[in-house]
């Protein structure tokens, strides 16, 4: 068969350690045999981040605004032991949230659903999609250690130089401290970001936080969200018989518990990075997670919602087998390839993404396995292989489908 064309390239930005061999293999096995690929490339490996200062993080980050549509392999944050480990200059910053900062964007994490993998949590019948907003809060904050007793306090200086202060704590001793913004605009991108999606899924949207306790920072993301329902998008969800809920974040998570699923669940930076990892882990596994980037710009940047799988890389350095699971990345070029193909009216380029999906849930539900999901299979016929193995078994379903 003829190679699938393309004609803008996808932003492809590598990553690390065990998902670093994935990417490759996946290129190799499931990509490379059937698309005539146009990437322009930056790799986002410690090593070269570390070469380049991080520059080439802001680099892929500007070329998936000029681009429109990026895709990305797992990435490493240091922390102490990776900088001692890699021998970087410094304890660089995630790169994820170098990208989301200059791409504006919120990230929507939905669960793959597979036959024979029920999730943990009974009543949940259909997907739940984390909507996550992609800055500021604890990603951006300014920390300090306290040596002993002493007042902190909030200082803002406006442009004429007037201060305004408030009195955080009267240390008696030692302690922490800690300092963190958000911006109106953000949180205005993230609402947008939210109820667009919402409105082009055809799903509800639910969105919580703290106000009653934090009366001012989590009022502010409430009140933009409640401005704008009501200003632009309450004609439009009741048109489409959609619902928009506010709770607090406490209630949500009880009323998530009992749900059965197929909503948007809209949070603040730090609560979406944890709810997004408690909702995948419930659906089955961390490597069964889609997760894109949307930015009111009308840029899409498709990732894993996993780490680097350190704990398999380090076992693969030892020519061990290892099992890992690929899914999650495969979804992630999938949902690249079928962006691509809409804005760059590629139905053939769209049916492969979708022939690339479907050949992977197929091979799932036939019983072959990754390790991690071999474990929590509902079925007893299950055949566990590598992940090498995996790939070949769904790219031979893969070419029943293209061949035609």
């Amino acid at each position: 068969m003829s190679l699938i064309e393309m004609k803008t390239p996808l932003v492809e930005m590598d990553g690390d350690e065990m998902t670093r061999i994935l990417w490759q293999m996946i290129k190799e096995e499931l990509i490379e045999p059937f698309v005539d690929l146009k990437t322009e490339y930056y790799d986002l490996g410690i090593k070269h981040r570390d070469d380049t200062n991080d520059q080439v993080t802001v680099d892929s980050a500007n070329a998936t605004l000029k681009y429109g549509v990026a895709v990305k392999c797992a990435t490493i944050t240091p922390n102490a032991q990776r900088v001692e480990e890699y021998s970087l200059k410094e304890m660089w910053k995630s790169p994820n949230g170098t990208i989301r900062a200059i791409l504006d964007g919120t990230v929507f994490r939905a669960p793959i659903l597979v036959k024979g993998i029920t999730p943990n949590v009974k009543t949940w019948e259909k997907p739940l999609t984390l909507a996550r907003h992609a800055y500021g809060d604890v990603y951006k904050n300014a920390e300090l250690l306290i040596p002993g007793a002493g007042k902190a306090e909030l200082v803002f200086t406006d442009a004429d130089g007037r201060e305004t202060r408030k009195t955080i704590m009267d240390f008696k001793g030692p302690g922490v401290l800690q300092g963190m913004y958000n911006l109106d605009s953000s949180i205005e991108s993230f609402a947008k970001c939210c109820f667009t999606y919402a409105l082009d899924t055809k799903q509800d949207l639910w969105f919580g936080t703290k106000d009653t306790i934090s009366k001012i920072y989590d009022r502010r993301f409430k009140d933009i969200f409640d401005s704008l329902y009501d200003s632009t998008y309450k004609e439009a969800f009741e048109k489409a018989g959609l619902t928009y809920f506010y709770t607090l974040i406490d209630d949500a998570v009880a009323r998530v518990m009992k749900s059965k699923g197929g909503f948007i669940w809209a949070c603040k930076n730090y609560d979406g990075d944890v709810m997004s990892d408690m909702v995948s882990s419930a659906f089955g596994s961390l490597a069964m997670m889609t997760s894109v980037l949307v930015s009111p710009k009308g840029v899409y940047e498709y990732e894993a919602a996993h780490g680097t799988v350190q704990r398999h890389y380090y076992k693969y350095l030892k020519g061990e087998e290892t099992s890992t699971n690929p899914v999650a990345t495969i979804f992630a070029w999938s949902g690249a390839f079928r962006k691509r193909g809409e804005m760059d009216q590629l139905p053939a380029l769209m049916h492969y993404a979708d022939v690339l999906e479907q050949a992977t849930i197929s091979v799932i539900e036939s019983g072959v396995m990754t390790g991690d999901l071999a474990l929590i299979a509902d079925r007893e016929d299950v055949k566990k292989v590598n992940s090498k193995e995996l790939l070949q078994t769904i790219r031979a379903e893969m070419e029943k489908e293209l061949s035609l």
